[in-house]
């Protein structure tokens, strides 16, 4: 998935001198992903698989050449790897993932991408909130984390990440969604929510020759068939007005589309007024519940980010800059895409659907692989053999009666600490005064 010959042609690596380090750049990328995969992301447990020779195998030098047991080398390489090698890196694994089987990860000639965006907490370090400011909030009392906001595209077939785009909390979902659609390679279809039915997102697909299925707002919808809704599908031409936010060096002239309008039914459940807008023409290769198949799949990406949080550890980075969160954020895809990439490949030995298998049961047992295959004494390919066996039996439990709603809140333990409120160095300025009171 990462052939090293095409790594060291990436263009963020170009004009870019790097000396002969022990840490060279593959060896931080690595240690990057080591980092990701393994239960203590410590540096110091990096350096630790380093010295016993871990990565002997990129760098032979590796293990003898680290002399001092100070983590002062490995974290001075991942300041000097620019984070757009990284990102450059994801684009490079998400096209060999979905080289893996067309038939699997495409859909009628399309890539399949949806879209969505979640926030990441970062503490308030200097350099950190330089780029990514604390957010404000509806409380007279300042917050005291930064947000980083990302959006993220999966792959709605296999789940693999295939671009992100990340900025400050101030910057919107849509102005994050536009820069992965005018960058976007190949033939691709992005479905999204209402938070990505407005006009500036499609104007930028038209730009990229891409196509989209968004939701949309009822009013949104209103407006733009002139008259009230009905089931069914309509010829549209979506016109921006002066309310709508424009892409900058976009063409800004209609954008034509279909706009589907169906009433979704389920037993036990409230029926529901499906909105879409599809820039897809309107032949007999996209019928309307096609269509409508297809943004069902977009609960799936609520599921990928949840996995990229919880599975992957990557709620909160404990970083002190803005380039060193954006790496780690993208290591931490880049560690997902392994999993999902074992995932797909399980899932075409055993010719089911990668869906249909648990992300962390395959998780946990390709971790345990990666662990104990180099001491084995079997061919490599005798082992995957065996891998993709295992993992393709870590199939979703059929349930036999739907799981009852939750409420959207947990249970706190009770702390005998207060909540606290504003810096910790203002905190410690009021216990030492009172103190000295005292």
């Amino acid at each position: 998935l990462l052939p090293w010959r095409t790594l060291r042609r990436l263009p963020a690596l170009k004009g870019k001198r790097f000396y002969d380090r022990l840490f060279c750049p593959l060896v931080t990328l690595w240690y990057l992903l080591f980092q990701r995969l393994n239960p203590d992301h410590s540096l110091d447990r990096a350096l630790a698989d380093a010295r016993a020779g871990g990565g002997n195998r990129i760098n032979p030098k590796l293990s003898r050449g680290l002399v001092s047991r100070s983590t002062c080398s490995y974290s001075d390489a991942r300041q000097r790897l620019p984070w757009l090698f990284l990102l450059q890196t994801l684009w490079l694994q998400a096209g060999k993932i979905l080289g893996l089987s067309a038939a699997t990860t495409q859909w009628r000639g399309l890539k399949i991408a949806l879209l969505d965006g979640t926030t990441v907490r970062l503490r308030p370090h200097p350099a950190v909130a330089k780029d990514f400011p604390v957010h404000a909030n509806q409380h007279p009392k300042r917050s005291y984390w930064c947000l980083m906001r990302v959006v993220v595209g999966f792959c709605g077939l296999c789940g693999a990440a295939l671009d992100c785009a990340m900025g400050a909390c101030q910057v919107s979902e849509q102005v994050l969604a536009c820069q992965i659609l005018l960058r976007s390679a190949g033939r691709c279809l992005f479905i999204g929510d209402r938070n990505f039915g407005v006009f500036r997102v499609v104007q930028a697909a038209r730009q990229a020759h891409q196509h989209v299925l968004f939701r949309l707002t009822d009013s949104r919808a209103r407006k733009l068939l002139c008259r009230p809704l009905r089931p069914g599908q309509y010829q549209v031409c979506w016109t921006p007005t002066r309310h709508d936010q424009l892409e900058p060096g976009c063409d800004t002239a209609p954008v034509p589309g279909r706009l589907l309008a169906v009433k979704v039914t389920r037993k036990g459940f409230r029926s529901l007024q499906l909105l879409l807008f599809t820039t897809l023409p309107h032949t007999a290769d996209y019928p309307l519940e096609e269509l409508v198949r297809l943004y069902g799949l977009r609960w799936h990406i609520e599921l990928n980010l949840r996995y990229l949080k919880t599975q992957m550890d990557l709620v909160q980075l404990e970083v002190k800059s803005a380039d060193m969160a954006r790496k780690e954020w993208l290591a931490g895809l880049l560690a997902y895409n392994l999993v999902r990439a074992a995932q797909l490949s399980a899932a075409l030995h055993k010719g089911i659907s990668p869906l249909s298998l648990s992300f962390s049961s395959v998780r946990r047992r390709l971790e345990n692989w990666l662990r104990t295959y180099a001491s084995a004494r079997r061919q490599l390919g005798a082992q995957w053999t065996e891998l993709l066996e295992d993992l393709g039996c870590c199939l979703l439990p059929r349930r036999r009666k739907p799981r009852p709603s939750e409420p959207r809140a947990q249970r706190h333990l009770r702390s005998p600490y207060a909540l606290l409120f504003g810096s910790r160095a203002a905190a410690r300025r009021n216990l030492k005064k009172y103190a000295s009171k005292s």
